[in-house]
């Protein structure tokens, strides 16, 4: 599903900051840390009440920006506000109302998307008494926090929450596979999106970062719909300008989230970055379908395959179920086995298996490996039952969810591809104690 997203706007030091720490740092797990993602820290997941939504902080907006730097925070926080679903106008109680906050609220009002007024550091009720003169703003009744102290804030994410739209409805299984293809800036995305459909539909250009934002290119290949889209590169962590690049790394992570499956495009004559893992491991945690992609094969002198296959695996153990395929989008090379390898990929993310196959394979698995146990208390495992495709999901009942261990919980995945395959798809795995709904 693809996560509505709230933008925080407003002038520098309004405390925007300190309000995506305060939510992001909430002792009731609001946010959740994935290993391996390339989320830059104005960027968190949040789920407030059930609902899931993307909250940015943007910089410090200036109506009529005198600096490169600050031209470019406005021009990325336009795009925020494109992007967004919901806008937080932020202000500082203490500063009081300024020509800026005017200035603010009219460019916000002419965007037409729901907005709160949020007036910050009121730290005492003083404070929040001041917070009326914001009605000025027109933009209806000011909601009255500190992120500092917590002050309001909960009340803030109720708020957010209701202004938040429906989710969309179930997209029906008989809709087109669509492929996301993502990696760094100037691996050759575009170039193989072309090569891929057979004329020029995207950008080519070697200057990085051309492509801001993601593409959709829907095509026919064997008579299934497909739908590419193709993504802005993602800047290794500490290199996103304050520009509207940084929001092409939003656009990307959300392109990954429509996606079924993602090809993951690798430099061939570059050494696998840590970058390169940080956008894997997203792919693995939202459960998509990966392709690993080393492109740019024709530069490349020793072409040992095998060894080269042993070097990629390497670099991504919690992906060792991903194919790679090598390729040159500029010559074409190889470029004909991604589209079969993307249908082979999606047919495994849609295989259903019976409970009673299920549980003939873990079974088994159970009584051929040694138990986890705490104390006295060994794990017991009752049954197992796929519970949904794309992604393939498996439930399994137990005696007590607190014994499994992610060792064994591997064990176990590794015992159902082993019987089952699953190649190219992460499988979710859910364990409950017996009689949890």
């Amino acid at each position: 599903m693809i996560k509505p997203i709230v933008a925080i706007v407003g002038r520098p030091n309004a405390g925007k900051s300190t309000l995506l720490n305060r939510v992001v740092g909430k002792p009731l797990a609001i946010t959740e840390d994935i290993p391996g993602t390339t989320r830059d820290r104005n960027l968190a997941d949040v789920t407030w009440q059930g609902v899931e939504f993307t909250l940015i902080d943007t910089g410090g907006l200036e109506i009529e920006p005198d600096t490169t730097i600050a031209q470019g925070i406005k021009a990325q926080i336009e795009t925020a506000i494109s992007d967004a679903d919901v806008i937080l106008d932020m202000v500082d109680v203490k500063d009081g109302l300024t020509r800026s906050d005017f200035e603010i609220a009219d460019m916000l009002r002419r965007a037409s998307k729901p907005l709160l007024v949020v007036v910050n550091k009121a730290d005492n009720e003083r404070l929040e008494m001041e917070a009326l003169e914001f009605y000025e703003l027109g933009l209806g009744e000011p909601m009255v926090i500190s992120s500092h102290h917590g002050r309001g804030v909960a009340e803030l994410m109720d708020r957010i929450v209701a202004l938040l739209p429906p989710p969309p409805p179930a997209e029906a299984t008989t809709e087109a596979i669509k492929v996301a293809i993502a990696g760094r800036p100037n691996v050759g995305k575009s170039m193989l999106l072309n090569a891929l459909v057979g004329k020029k539909r995207a950008i080519v250009d070697d200057t990085p970062g051309t492509t801001r934002d993601a593409v959709d290119t829907p095509f026919d290949f064997n008579g299934h719909n497909v739908l590419l889209i193709d993504t802005a590169g993602v800047r290794r962590r500490g290199r996103v300008k304050a520009g509207v690049e940084r929001y092409s790394v939003i656009r990307t992570l959300r392109a990954i989230d429509r996606a079924d499956i993602v090809l993951l495009i690798l430099d061939a004559t570059e050494a696998v970055t840590t970058q390169d893992t940080h956008i894997a491991g997203y792919i693995e945690q939202a459960a998509k379908g990966i392709i690993i992609i080393a492109n740019k094969w024709d530069l490349i002198e020793n072409k040992d395959i095998a060894g080269w296959n042993r070097l990629i695996k390497s670099q991504f153990k919690f992906a060792s179920y991903a194919p790679i395929l090598y390729t040159s989008a500029k010559s074409g090379q190889g470029v004909e086995r991604i589209m079969p390898q993307v249908s082979q990929v999606y047919q495994e993310r849609l295989k259903r298996l019976s409970t009673a196959t299920v549980n003939s394979v873990v079974q088994q698995a159970v009584a051929s490996h040694n138990r986890p146990r705490i104390r006295n208390k060994q794990l017991k495992i009752f049954y197992a039952t796929q519970a949904e495709v794309n992604p393939p999901t498996f439930v399994f009942f137990t005696n007590d969810t607190r014994l499994i261990h992610f060792s064994y919980r591997r064990y176990l995945e590794n015992k159902l591809r082993d019987a089952f395959g699953f190649y190219g798809t992460p499988l979710r795995m859910v364990f409950k104690t017996r009689g949890e709904e």
